[in-house]
């Protein structure tokens, strides 16, 4: 009976965990007694951007949440207990939104095609970063040089509510961290691009503030 294509992925497991051993005999145990990533990525769930290879980090170096489209939604639960836990218990020092060029949700998003309930109420939420930016994308006339500009904005915004929520907000004021990052990697060449930064205690607009942390 041939093999299933599942099994190859647990024969593939055995082997990596062997290496490890051969290259690191105390790799499995230092890894289980400790976790302090400085880092938190939020990045798309787009199989073909994982945070630890393009970043050249090893397991328990990056804290990781990945979403369609790398979303900060908030009312999104499981993207803010992550938040959560990363900020006030791993302590990180440094959040990252990493979007890609040429990612499907983003250029899903710029359709007006029913993609059932789900996914559009996921993808709503892109589609106000376009209308928010409508002149800038009108403006660009090659439809994939628009879909990579609504990327980057797309990383921005993310990163703009990030710097909303109250976590980080009382992070910002009792600690001075993290920092916030808008990455976009580049499916053709593996390089990421930076195209916003937030320094701790950044100051945004007034009725997102909250004045008694």
């Amino acid at each position: 009976m041939p093999k299933q294509s599942y099994e190859k992925l647990l024969l593939e497991n055995k082997a990596w965990a062997k290496e490890m051993i051969t290259n690191d005999p105390d790799f499995f145990n230092r890894l289980a007694k400790l976790q302090t990533p400085e880092f938190l990525w939020i990045g798309c769930s787009d199989s073909r951007v994982p945070a630890n290879q393009i970043t050249g980090t090893q397991p328990g170096e990056v804290f990781v949440h990945r979403n369609i489209a790398n979303m900060v939604v908030n009312t999104d639960v499981n993207l803010l207990s992550v938040l959560d836990y990363a900020v006030n218990h791993l302590k990180v020092k440094n959040v990252i939104v990493c979007g890609h060029y040429g990612c499907g949700g983003v250029k899903a998003a710029t359709t007006n095609s029913d993609l059932k309930p789900v996914l559009n109420m996921w993808l709503r939420n892109i589609k106000d970063v376009i209308r928010l930016h409508r002149d800038e994308l009108n403006s660009i006339p090659d439809e994939e040089k628009r879909v990579d500009r609504l990327v980057e904005l797309n990383v921005r915004e993310q990163v703009m509510n990030l710097a909303k929520t109250s976590i980080i907000q009382r992070a910002w004021k009792e600690d001075r961290r993290p920092d916030l990052h808008g990455w976009v990697y580049g499916l053709k060449d593996g390089l990421i691009n930076p195209v916003f930064e937030m320094s701790a205690g950044t100051h945004i607009d007034d009725i997102y503030e909250f004045s008694d942390l």
